[in-house]
C-alpha cells in the first residue's frame, strides 16, 4: 500500500492556521485604524488596494486578465466582499473588536447550513463532536444571557456572517459545475466587482478627513497586501480543497486570535465565559484537524500494483 501523490490534507491546514493568524489579528488592525478615517473610507481603500495588488500579482503570473464567469464573480463579490467586509467595518464602529468577530465567525454554521441544502454535503459520525463543541464555544464567548454593544453592532455582524457563508457556498458551486477554477484570478476578479460598489458608498456617507499616520498607512498595507491579498488566495484555495462545511469550521481559529490580540493590545476583558469558549473552540479545531487527516490518510492509500 502506498499514498497517493498531491491529495494531502496538510497543505488547506496550513493555509487555515495562516488564514486564522493573518484575519484573527486584523480585528485589532481594524478597531484602531477606526481612530483614523472613518469606516467606509478605510474599507473601500484597503479593498482598492488590494485588488491593485492582486490584479498586479495576477499579470506578473502570466494569468489571463479576463474576468472568468463574470456573472457569478460578480456575484461573489457582492456577497463576501461589499457586505461581507462592509458590514464589518460598520459594525467595529460601535462593537467591541473581540465580539464583533465572534458574532462574524458564526459563519462556519451558516456554511453548514448552507451547504447541507445546496450542496448536500452531510455530517456524519465524530465530526459531530468538534461540531458541537465548536458550537458550545461559540455560546459561551457570546454569552446570549448577558450581551453587550449596541443590537445593530450586533445584527450587522451575524448578517457579514451569512454573506461570508453565502460566499463560501458559491465557491463550492462554481467548482462543481466548471470542475476545476482559477483561483488567483476568480480571487482578484471578485474583490475588483466587490470594491466597485464600496468607492461611492465611502464618497457618499459623510466622515472625517483620513488622519494619515504611521500606523494607519501601515495598517493599510497589511490590509491591501496579507489580508486582502494573500489570504483571500489562500481562503479561495481552502474552499476549492476541502468540503464547505470542514473549511469553514477551521476558521473558527480567527475569533480566538482576534479576541486574545483585542485583550492584549486594545485591553478588552476576556471574562469566565468567554476564556472556557476559547478553551472549547481550540479544542474543537484540534479535534477537526485530527478527523480530517484520518479521514485523508483512508482515502490516500490504493493498492499497488503488482
Amino acid at each position: 500500500m502506498m499514498p497517493k501523490n498531491g491529495n494531502s490534507a496538510a497543505g488547506p491546514i496550513v493555509a487555515l492556521v495562516l488564514i486564522s493568524l493573518i484575519w484573527g489579528y486584523n480585528w485589532v488592525v481594524m478597531k484602531e485604524s477606526l481612530r483614523y478615517a472613518g469606516p467606509f473610507d478605510f474599507n473601500a481603500l484597503r479593498m482598492a488596494l488590494g485588488s491593485v495588488f492582486l490584479f498586479a500579482f495576477m499579470a506578473w503570473k502570466r494569468e489571463p486578465l479576463r474576468p472568468p464567469f463574470p456573472v457569478w464573480t460578480a456575484i461573489l463579490g457582492l456577497t463576501q466582499t461589499s457586505l461581507g467586509t462592509g458590514l464589518i467595518v460598520w459594525a467595529l464602529v460601535t462593537g467591541g473588536a473581540g465580539k464583533t468577530s465572534i458574532l462574524v465567525y458564526t459563519m462556519p454554521f451558516w456554511i453548514l447550513l448552507l451547504a447541507w441544502l445546496v450542496l448536500d454535503e452531510k455530517v456524519r459520525g465524530a465530526l459531530w463532536v468538534p461540531i458541537a463543541m465548536a458550537f458550545c464555544g461559540l455560546v459561551c464567548i457570546l454569552e446570549p444571557w448577558s450581551l453587550g454593544g449596541t443590537a445593530q453592532s450586533k445584527m450587522l455582524a451575524v448578517i457579514s456572517g451569512v454573506c461570508w457563508a453565502a460566499g463560501a457556498v458559491i465557491l463550492k458551486v462554481l467548482g462543481r459545475r466548471y470542475l476545476k477554477l482559477d483561483l488567483i484570478r476568480i480571487t482578484t476578479w471578485q474583490l475588483i466587482f466587490g470594491t466597485l460598489p464600496l468607492i461611492p458608498v465611502a464618497f457618499l456617507v459623510p466622515s472625517p478627513p483620513i488622519d494619515w499616520s504611521p500606523y494607519f498607512i501601515g495598517s493599510i498595507v497589511y490590509n491591501s497586501v496579507l489580508v486582502c491579498g494573500v489570504a483571500f488566495l489562500l481562503w479561495t484555495y481552502v474552499i476549492d480543497r476541502l468540503p464547505a462545511g470542514l473549511a469553514g469550521l477551521g476558521t473558527l481559529a480567527v475569533p480566538v486570535v482576534g479576541m486574545t490580540g483585542s485583550r492584549l493590545q486594545l485591553g478588552e476583558p476576556i471574562g469566565f465565559w468567554e476564556g472556557w469558549g476559547i478553551v472549547l473552540i481550540v479544542a474543537a479545531l484540534a479535534l477537526l484537524s485530527l478527523l480530517r487527516l484520518r479521514e485523508r490518510r483512508k482515502t490516500d492509500i490504493v493498492p499497488v500494483q503488482e
